[in-house]
């Protein structure tokens, strides 16, 4: 093991530095999906509007954050918009404000995707049972689309986790930046340390994400199989 040099992983608190920066990039994550799930929701219902302004302005917004990469978005903010407003955020506070943007839009489509899949009979039935439109959402629109939203929403949590480990680049100490962090420090003693401390990260992150695609998947084999 020695000469492996998987040592570096155990030297020290190396290994407790590595899971506190993961758990800096969940907390993250977590907030951003929590923010992406309840505004994605809304955002998604908008996009549903017979409105051709509000159809415009949502696709603009959808558009804007899937053309433009996510680091970019992030370098704009933390290195640009902080000063031209003269506000001072934090790195993570910045992080959890892009990819909530990123999160917000990426759900909202989700959504509305979701929403439109739905038999047009589906609201005639409504409203033929005398219906608004407030309680057409609430007990026939929302909970079909549930079930056709959830896999692929579970799939931009995924994609969400992975993604936080560009918030390196503005400067968040999460479990990328420790890593880099161990192997300065060890690379002349254990010069194989990178491939060890990288390895690590991968495990960590497959540990993670792998049983979220997993649920995914089944169910969206469940629900179709019904």
């Amino acid at each position: 093991m020695q000469d492996l040099g998987i040592n570096v992983i155990f030297e020290g608190s190396n290994l407790l530095r590595l899971l506190i920066g993961l758990w800096v990039t969940m907390r993250i994550a977590i907030v951003a999906i929590a923010i992406s799930v309840v505004f994605g929701i809304a955002f998604g219902i908008v996009m549903t509007v017979k409105n051709t302004f509000v159809q415009i302005v949502a696709r603009l917004y959808l558009e804007a954050v899937r053309i433009i990469p996510i680091l970019v978005w992030l370098f704009l903010f933390y290195f640009g918009l902080t000063k031209v407003l003269h506000i001072h955020l934090g790195a993570e506070v910045v992080s959890v404000i892009v990819f909530s943007l990123w999160g917000i839009a990426e759900m909202g489509d989700i959504v509305r995707g979701a929403i439109t899949s739905l038999p047009a009979h589906q609201r005639a039935s409504g409203r033929a049972l005398g219906l608004t439109d407030l309680q057409i959402y609430r007990y026939i629109i929302i909970p079909q689309a549930v079930r056709r939203l959830i896999p692929a929403a579970i799939n931009l949590a995924t994609r969400m986790i992975k993604t936080t480990s560009l918030v390196v680049l503005i400067g968040v100490v999460e479990v990328l930046k420790v890593g880099q962090q161990i192997i300065e420090v060890s690379i002349l003693k254990t010069p194989s340390a990178s491939f060890w401390v990288y390895a690590c990260i991968f495990a960590l992150y497959f540990i993670i994400c792998y049983p979220i695609s997993l649920w995914s998947k089944k169910l969206e084999l469940k629900w179709q199989n019904q």
